[in-house]
């Protein structure tokens, strides 16, 4: 018996085995599609936090004695608005990249100004969801809106 020598990372590894080759070539082609699917959710979550805050039409807000925000009132009902069109915009796949800037510094925003004045970990601050949708939506900005969109519906058109 040898004795196992430790891989060097600078060689090519041993090609994949068939089934191994074969799965990873179909999660290849799957990847724009779960991109395109991605971009939805994050998006229409993302709205509904805006018609949440604005209408008081969903989640913990829906109710008779719904508090939502006051019309121009500093930074609540701007963030409201950002988060129902940016999220609408961005479920769509309308603008995708402006749009997911936009909401990741609303988010950018939201965490430190409201959660790390209150330490910097967001599982100690509550800060979770903005940071988790700050980086999301950078990650849209970064990798476009996928092949099911309206962008590249237009631009099919335009061609």
């Amino acid at each position: 018996m040898h004795p196992t020598t430790p891989t060097d990372p600078t060689k090519p590894s041993a090609p994949l085995p068939d089934r191994s080759a074969a799965l990873i070539r179909r999660i290849d082609t799957a990847h724009p599609y779960v991109l395109s699917l991605f971009r939805v959710v994050v998006g229409l979550l993302f709205a509904c936090h805006g018609l949440g805050s604005l209408f008081g039409v969903i989640g913990p807000a829906a109710g008779p004695e719904v508090d939502t925000a006051a019309t121009g009132d500093w930074p609540i009902w701007y963030a409201a608005v950002i988060e129902l069109v940016g999220g609408t915009l961005v479920m769509l796949g309308l603008g995708t990249r402006t749009a997911a800037l936009l909401c990741s510094g609303e988010m950018a925003y939201a965490y430190f100004d409201t959660h790390a004045p209150e330490g910097l970990i967001p599982l100690d601050n509550g800060g979770e969801i903005a940071a988790f949708y700050c980086w999301a939506f950078l990650l849209l900005v970064c990798t476009g809106p996928g092949p099911l969109s309206l962008d590249r519906l237009l631009r099919g058109r335009r061609r």
